[in-house]
């Protein structure tokens, strides 16, 4: 059991280890060298220059400016120096909304910290229960509920700490989804002129014997939507030729590389083996090689392009639909198209940087058996998962490694190294088990066959944090393994559950608390280094480039992992409300991990980050659901170690806390959500009024008629074969002539 002194050589570690990583970065991020790593969206934004381009070699390499080392931490206040309107405008609403959820954690446990410093801990702490008590504990848990006496008149101070809180943090979170919501509608209102604001996906158009998928479709919206309706285009599977096109790239790459390397010395050609990564093979001219390499998928690429051309298999029964006001778009994503409600199914059309081609092409049959089968696939991930997780916490503790390797029972028992495992080694040995984890769940979520990333990120997400919910939390916190933990839940009464976890928590908030402070202390400041970037950048850089367009594709300026980032971050905020009430020691941990993280993620948002996508913050519903789930679970499981304390007069007056805050979310998902799912007709109006005023003379049809084009058909190799390009954009943009005989029904041709 960790004691105050392991708790203090696990911070130790950790302080130095982040120390240790903001001075290399504030170090690195000085020397021109570096630049591109450590500021790569002004360069993308072309608002930067290359200070590499003038003065000396040594210059070129190292500043020596002695002056910028003494201001080296100026970064902080320069992180905190933008206002929000400004970072909105320079980076969009995903990520400024993305940072405000490390101020909410900040606005919501900075005054319960306070209140249970004290109020509560004086409580706690005046108890001398577990010194009579015989057993084994530590110094945190004399802070803890745990000391309190059991039936003691005490325990409803902590009923009014835990309805306090509940009730702050509910207040704050109402707040905050008003905040969010009035942002997103302003975002939107204010938005330049998008080809999503005007396009709707179309999926599950209906066969037809007579007609093309293309024909069908504008027949459909010229006789339904006869005023509004522009254009459309219709979805290829063009999987296969994508997969192409990036082998292709991949194989130029190496060519340009191998000439680059011949070169710089041209008196011996570079050789290179044709099997495994280059490992096994024979040995050819690497030059000669990747030459015909590229030369044969430009063959198959070619003819891959005929096959999409001219086989009607490769259309897919869905479309982008585009219209010509907002307010016709509103209409039709936001309303039931045909007395059949599985087909002609509408949404709002992700935004061109936000789809994800790959899963258009699975027809839309499919998808509700794959989501089934992955639902089935990530329950067994969950629960098996947990056995390997609760062998890698036995082996990182001291009984499990005086268990499985006795002969190093007296070097553990040295009190430093004895401190550093009982107060370090279990929240890396966590760490690095669970890093393997996100790839898993972000290819579940692809099999599932959402149509956008943004979607795709924030399943993701919600898998992630069930995972770390049952695995990190409930696994941590109940010993014992995966199967034995199923079968107790399983064959528990509903009212003995909450008593399980109830009693449990407060004898694992010394894990947590090395948890966070490697994953949120230490992982924070190395996220702001950037190693893996850089040490990535300067291989490219001396190998691959030769010119400035090279140097600028070398760049990996990354992104915010919605999926990784969020449900982690719901972590902390599950284990903040949960030990409020029950070992308030834990706060302070809490409110460093979000004080730090604000200002590393602002730093990385303003400098770094380039987002993928942007979804005017679609993803803040889950954010607040999320929470209102962490306020539940804290109620639940102190009502359940309040029962076990024999606290019969105090513990009932715990039960409305979990009702009021469920009707509490309720009514924030009534009156809130809908600004993140609807958009309102009002708004569409104003929009089409205003764009219509600044730009007259817009031709829109020829603003939207590419923006849906498969992006495999717009690189590099689209000017192979402009006429397929031509007859792609042509599906929704010339009239055609029906063969049915209810033609007569439409009133105008497509315009």
């Amino acid at each position: 059991m960790a004691t105050l002194e392991d708790i203090g050589v696990s911070a130790a570690i950790n302080i130095l280890s982040a120390l240790i990583f903001l001075l290399a970065f504030a170090i690195l991020r000085l020397q021109p060298l570096n630049d591109r790593v450590y500021f790569p969206k002004w360069y993308l934004k072309g608002l930067r220059n290359n200070p590499l381009q003038s003065g000396g070699f040594v210059k070129k390499v190292v500043n020596l400016d002695w002056r910028a080392y003494i201001r080296f931490l100026n970064w902080v206040p320069d992180a905190l120096k933008m206002p929000e309107l400004e970072l909105i405008d320079h980076a969009g609403l995903d990520s400024a909304v993305y940072l405000r959820i490390y101020l909410l954690g900040l606005k919501i446990f900075v005054p319960i910290t306070l209140l249970a410093f004290s109020v509560l801990v004086p409580v706690n702490w005046t108890n001398r229960t577990l010194m009579k008590s015989g057993f084994a504990y530590s110094d945190i848990d004399i802070l803890s509920i745990s000391n309190v006496p059991i039936g003691s008149q005490r325990f409803w101070i902590h009923i009014i700490m835990a309805y306090a809180s509940t009730v702050w943090t509910c207040f704050v979170l109402q707040k905050e989804y008003a905040k969010v919501a009035a942002m997103r509608l302003q975002f939107l209102a204010s938005e330049k002129r998008r080809p999503d604001q005007f396009t709707v996906l179309v999926r599950n158009v209906p066969p037809d014997t007579v007609e093309s998928v293309s024909e069908c479709v504008e027949h459909f919206f010229l006789v339904n939507h006869t005023d509004h309706y522009l254009t459309n285009q219709v979805v290829y599977n063009a999987n296969k030729l994508a997969k192409l096109v990036k082998e292709k790239k991949s194989k130029q790459n190496w060519l340009d590389y191998y000439h680059l390397k011949y070169s710089r010395n041209q008196s011996k050609r570079p050789m290179m083996k044709t099997r495994f990564l280059g490992l096994r093979g024979n040995k050819v001219d690497a030059i000669n090689y990747q030459t015909a390499e590229v030369e044969r998928l430009s063959k198959e690429i070619a003819e891959e392009r005929e096959r999409v051309k001219n086989d009607p298999k490769y259309i897919m029964p869905a479309a982008f639909v585009s219209f010509k006001t907002r307010w016709g778009a509103a209409v039709c994503a936001q309303t039931q198209q045909s007395r059949n409600p599985t087909l002609w199914l509408t949404d709002w059309a992700p935004e061109p940087r936000d789809v994800y081609w790959k899963n258009l092409a699975i027809p839309y049959v499919y998808l509700t058996i794959r989501r089934l089968v992955i639902g089935v696939a990530f329950f067994f991930l969950t629960f098996f998962f947990m056995i390997p997780i609760t062998f890698v916490q036995s082996l990182a503790s001291i009984e499990g490694i005086r268990n499985r390797v006795p002969f190093l029972k007296a070097i553990i028992d040295i009190p430093f190294i004895k401190s550093f495992i009982q107060g370090f080694l279990p929240g890396i040995a966590l760490k690095i088990f669970l890093i393997v984890l996100p790839t898993i769940l972000t290819l579940m979520s692809k099999f599932e066959g959402w149509e956008s990333i943004s979607a795709l990120e924030r399943r993701s997400a919600s898998k992630y944090y069930i995972f770390n919910f049952v695995n990190v939390f409930l696994g941590s916190i109940i010993a014992g393994a995966a199967f034995d933990q199923l079968n107790t839940f399983l064959h528990q009464s509903a009212n003995e559950i909450p008593k399980t976890i109830g009693v449990a928590i407060p004898m694992k908030a010394t894990f947590f608390i090395t948890y966070i402070m490697v994953d949120g202390w230490a992982g924070i400041a190395g996220e702001i280094l950037r190693l893996k970037p850089l040490i990535i950048f300067h291989l490219k850089n001396f190998f691959l480039v030769k010119t400035d367009r090279d140097r600028e594709k070398a760049m990996d300026p990354g992104s915010l992992d919605f999926n990784t980032g969020e449900p982690q971050i719901q972590l902390y905020f599950l284990l903040g409300l949960v030990y409020a009430v029950v070992t308030p020691f834990l706060l302070p941990f809490i409110l460093v991990f979000f004080g730090l993280a604000y200002i590393v993620f602002r730093h990385q948002v303003i400098n770094v980050y380039h987002q993928k996508y942007e979804s005017g913050a679609a993803f803040w519903p889950d954010v607040h659901g999320r929470i209102i789930f962490a306020l539940v679970v804290s109620q639940l499981s102190l009502l359940g170690l309040l029962s076990t304390k024999s606290a019969a007069q105090s513990a009932p007056f715990l039960i409305a806390l979990p009702v009021l805050t469920i009707s509490f979310h309720y009514f924030c998902k009534g009156r809130y959500q809908p600004a993140f799912t609807r958009y309102p007709l009002q708004e569409a109006r104003r929009k089409d009024t205003l764009g219509h005023a600044n730009e007259p003379n817009l031709n829109l049809k020829v603003y939207l008629q590419n923006a849906y084009l498969h992006p495999v058909f717009k690189g590099d190799d689209e000017d192979e074969d402009e006429e397929f390009n031509y007859k792609m954009d042509n599906n929704g943009t010339v009239l055609v002539p029906t063969k049915r005989q209810s033609r007569g029904n439409t009133s105008a041709p497509s315009r």
